[in-house]
């Protein structure tokens, strides 16, 4: 029996992962980007670092539990980097990393695209409703 190294183990599961599995980190790792706060957390620090109280007062309606819930999610992720710097009182600075860089260019079109076809998508919903009353 042959024997494979770490690296050609983690190679060969990158070649196994699919999305359709549960179990699947891939499929965590959607369930953790399809999240609204993830992706408007992300789209906001598209524009720079900002300090934690500037997220909040940006992204309408995240609790400061939610907003510091998610932040800590994409620090582990390494999509966010958080910068501490002592001052009274400490100031606290969160941008996106290279991979988190990455990552706003998708989440901000879908954020951009969304605000580009509510009109549309509240046209759908009051046809789709009015012919399910009709029914």
């Amino acid at each position: 029996m042959a024997t494979t190294t770490a690296a050609e183990r983690r190679q060969q599961a990158r070649v196994e992962y699919d999305a359709f599995l549960k179990n699947c980190p891939t499929n965590q790792l959607l369930d953790r980007i399809s999240d609204k706060w993830v992706s408007l957390i992300v789209s906001a620090l598209a524009g720079g670092p900002m300090r934690y109280s500037d997220l909040g007062r940006r992204i309408a309606g995240v609790s400061p539990k939610m907003l510091t819930q998610t932040l800590r999610s994409l620090e582990r992720d390494g999509i966010v980097s958080r910068t501490v710097t002592p001052a009274v009182p400490v100031r606290v600075d969160y941008e996106l990393t290279p991979l988190g860089t990455n990552l706003s260019c998708l989440l901000t079109a879908v954020k951009d695209w969304a605000e580009h076809h509510i009109e549309e998508v509240v046209e759908a919903r009051e046809r789709y409703d009015a012919s399910s009353e009709a029914s």
